[in-house]
């Protein structure tokens, strides 16, 4: 019986898909994949067409990199991860910081990380974050708030366009925030219309195929004091209603796919 049990689970473990054992990885951190039931990423990289054999770019993976610990070992053997992060000579100490650690961490496990190749992009500097027309999918996560407030969500998402193979998928995730919010809002509060996202996109070229409510939350209501850094994993308020905002989770979010025409 024993044996047969264990002919089963190896049997159920080849059955797995290489973005689920991805997502198994040992690499991951713990407190990453508790976040996994807001974040969904092995739906997520699914709808996003996201597979081993191909070159993709993360964009501003952030000091943490969060999707990078899926993306990596996904892609190592057979596929091209490029990281799109801060350029070392931008001047922000929190850029150079998130930078730094970054390095520290991919170092840290080179077994996983030693095949992801850094760019930097941070307009108008720096904007070729693969070389022209080679990768299959850009992704983005929580980013384009960023990008409006400080003016470069145009020249974002040119580079995009401009890494993208003919073809190829443009992939977004940001808070949502409700139909109609101000530009003004959106920045302070760093919930973004859906509106917003998909005139930069189509304006540098990009064609929306498919929208998913794969990240929705529809606890969150999108009007909070510290906007969206009041939900976790932030937390900007600290013990002021903290419980309150545990309960809500993470933020709503829409998640675009949008295509370079052939």
């Amino acid at each position: 019986m024993r044996v047969i049990l264990l002919l089963i689970i190896g049997v159920m473990a080849g059955c797995q898909s290489p973005l689920q054992k991805a997502v198994e990885s040992p690499y991951r951190t713990a407190a990453f994949v508790e976040r996994d039931q807001y974040r969904h990423p092995i739906q997520t990289l699914e709808f996003f067409g996201i597979r081993r054999d191909m070159t993709v770019v993360e964009v501003w993976p952030g000091p943490a990199g969060w999707y990078t610990e899926v993306l990596a070992p996904l892609l190592r053997e057979k596929g091209k991860l490029y990281a799109a992060q801060f350029p070392p000579d931008s001047g922000i100490g929190f850029y150079s910081r998130s930078l730094a650690n970054y390095r520290e961490k991919l170092a840290g496990a080179p077994e996983a990380y030693d095949r992801v190749e850094i760019t930097y992009l941070y307009p108008p500097q720096h904007i070729e974050i693969a070389p022209p027309e080679t990768a299959d999918a850009v992704l983005t996560f929580r980013n384009v708030h960023n990008w409006a407030k400080a003016g470069r969500a145009e020249k974002m998402f040119a580079s995009f366009h401009a890494a993208l193979k003919p073809g190829g998928v443009l992939g977004v995730v940001e808070h949502r925030a409700t139909p109609g919010t101000s530009l003004k809002d959106q920045i302070e509060t760093g919930y973004m219309t859906e509106a917003y996202v998909i005139e930069k996109a189509t304006a540098a070229g990009f064609v929306l195929e498919a929208s998913s409510e794969v990240n929705a939350n529809p606890q969150d209501d999108h009007d909070h004091p510290a906007g969206v850094w009041t939900l976790p994993p932030t937390l900007r308020l600290g013990d002021e209603d903290r419980s309150q905002y545990l309960e809500i989770g993470e933020s709503d979010r829409m998640t675009l796919r949008f295509r370079k025409p052939e």
